[in-house]
């Protein structure tokens, strides 16, 4: 009985493995290429302004995002929830998350503070910073 019908389904994939982790040389050429293309790859610089138009504002390398005023379903129980607690001024009341049975909205005073409420179906309360 020969030995090697047993060993072959055994060496095949060794020798195949052993093949596969030898680095194949590569030209210069393939070099240049890949470095054009890395080249070619990279992103211009972001504009100064916005896609709303607005300029970019950064602090501490930190870019502001400005959020896009959405009026949602208690806009108006947060603004004059808002108002109640003297603050006035701005567009309103405007939702900063997804609508649904929990959201968030957000309202600029006048006097430069902001309002925050979350409202969680359709009952909302005062958002404190800290």
């Amino acid at each position: 009985m020969s030995l090697l019908p047993v060993l072959l389904p055994l060496i095949v994939p060794l020798v195949l493995a052993a093949c596969s982790g030898m680095p194949f040389g590569s030209s210069k050429e393939q070099d240049a290429e890949a470095a054009r293309r890395s080249a070619s790859l990279k992103k211009a610089p972001p504009s100064e302004f916005g896609d709303d138009g607005s300029k970019r504002v950064a602090i501490n390398g930190v870019e502001i995002v400005r959020v896009e005023f959405k009026p949602g379903v208690s806009s108006v129980t947060v603004e004059n929830m808002a108002k109640q607690s003297g603050c006035t001024g701005g567009p309103g009341a405007g939702l900063v998350s997804d609508a649904g049975p929990v959201e968030m909205y957000r309202m600029a005073c006048g006097d430069g503070r902001v309002f925050l409420a979350r409202c969680e179906l359709r009952q909302c309360r005062t958002v404190s910073l800290k």
